[in-house]
């Protein structure tokens, strides 16, 4: 039904507008009596098999829903009835701020692909608080993504980090801390060895002052050579911190095969991302020897995929643009096809 009635729809309206229609779409039908039952039967999966111990958490089933489709903590309950076994929320930045200009989200139809420079617009972590105040009770499992304002020099982005993980840290159950979005300006060079390794030792530090230690993760760029992928591993490694998201979206439009020149900035996701996320997976895990836990996002829009990025030493996996261009039975789709019995 998705490809043939509800996409061609949506793919008429503008993708920010067909991204809110959606969400409401899915609120209304989940409020009809009835509405979870039939969501439960078609899109979820329950089997103790998909359940994967990580990071301390127990997940029901190894995909998520990446960050960038929830940003203010306001559908994680209605996305989970999709089947998600774990959703990240965010980037939340300290202060509420409008992103970058529209229109700043579009779709690549013949690649399967999506551009975005939203510049992390978000109603700041306040709001995002208020919202998962009102969290259900449910195995599911939600990481908190930060990032900086853009207003706030370098210098001084661990103070806006901070101030993130400490407003969060009640109501998430792991956070990833996002240097990598092309759409801030500057913010990549926080991927910088030095910055880097004091913002995550910050971080850190202040984790080990609460009462129970959360994961927290680093969320990195596809378009890092293999040098600067060393160095990660070592601030990692040297840190402490438990692991990595491989990856965000690149710059890199080279896998397209029509011209974006018109679109402008931003970062790159959906299949054209799929083989280089798998590359940077596979050699950080060889390369750290499987020393702590990836996350594997980029690409996936079949069992097949995830079945990549996991064989390659993901943990887990994560999707986004599949989710635009495959519809809601993606999850599902994935998981009857996962091969449980090596994990």
């Amino acid at each position: 039904m998705y490809q043939y009635l509800i996409k061609p729809f949506l793919f008429l309206l503008n993708p920010e507008r067909a991204h809110h229609l959606t969400i409401l779409l899915l609120r209304i039908v989940l409020n009809i009596p009835g509405g979870k039952w039939v969501f439960r039967k078609l899109y979820q999966v329950e089997d103790p098999k998909l359940q994967r111990t990580v990071l301390g958490l127990t997940f029901p089933n190894p995909v998520g829903l990446a960050a960038g489709f929830d940003k203010d903590g306001k559908y994680y309950n209605q996305m989970s009835a999709l089947g998600f076994g774990f959703i990240e929320i965010g980037t939340v930045t300290p202060i509420a701020q409008a992103g970058n200009d529209k229109p700043r989200l579009f779709r690549i139809p013949q690649d399967d692909a999506l551009i975005n420079r939203m510049g992390f617009n978000n109603d700041g972590v306040a709001a995002l608080v208020e919202n998962l105040k009102k969290r259900q009770a449910s195995p599911l499992i939600i990481g908190g993504n930060i990032g900086k304002n853009k207003i706030t020099p370098n210098e001084n982005a661990t103070d806006d980090y901070v101030k993130c993980f400490e407003a969060l840290y009640e109501y998430v159950d792991y956070f990833v801390v996002n240097v990598s979005s092309p759409n801030t300006p500057g913010l990549r060079e926080l991927q910088e060895k030095a910055p880097l390794t004091a913002l995550l030792s910050t971080l850190k530090q202040k984790n080990t002052t609460k009462p129970k230690r959360k994961p927290i993760l680093l969320k990195i760029a596809p378009d890092l050579t293999d040098t600067q992928l060393d160095d990660i591993i070592d601030i990692v490694t040297e840190t402490k911190i438990d692991g990595i998201i491989a990856t965000n979206t690149t710059l890199d439009r080279s896998k397209l095969t029509v011209a974006t020149e018109h679109i402008g900035m931003g970062g790159l996701s959906g299949k054209p991302l799929k083989k280089r996320s798998t590359e940077v997976i596979r050699y950080i895990y060889q390369k750290s020897k499987g020393s702590f836990t990836i996350i594997g996002v980029g690409g996936i829009e079949n069992t097949k995929d995830a079945q990549e990025k996991l064989d390659a030493g993901a943990s887990l996996v994560q999707v986004y643009s599949g989710l635009v261009y495959q519809g809601p039975g993606l999850i599902k789709r994935i998981l009857k096809g996962l091969n449980v019995s090596n994990h």
